[in-house]
């Protein structure tokens, strides 16, 4: 029984957290945007070191679609797929 001195709460949580979709997504994005600040100079040239971490980035996104495979409904997959274009235009724009 509850203690009658005890006030209700004003807010009760109605989520269950941010889905690993978009955790996925928003760290695909800034890392690739931090990554293109540092690694990339003003003559466009790339540095050898954003590479690596791209290739990090791509191995943590395998990882994580393989950990949490059963939330990639059909939506979360066609957002991640614009989302990666997006970010490849990003690329392209510096």
């Amino acid at each position: 029984m509850r203690d009658p001195q005890e006030r209700p709460p004003v807010f009760n949580r109605r989520h269950f957290g941010t889905p690993e979709t978009i955790t996925l997504i928003v760290t695909n994005y800034i890392t690739v945007a931090i990554g293109l600040m540092i690694f990339v100079n003003s003559a466009h040239h790339i540095h050898w070191f954003f590479w690596v971490v791209a290739g990090v980035l791509g191995l943590y996104n395998i990882f994580s679609i393989y950990r949490y495979r059963e939330e990639y409904n059909k939506a979360a997959i066609i957002a991640y797929v614009i989302s990666t274009a997006g970010m490849g235009l990003l690329f392209l724009m510096v």
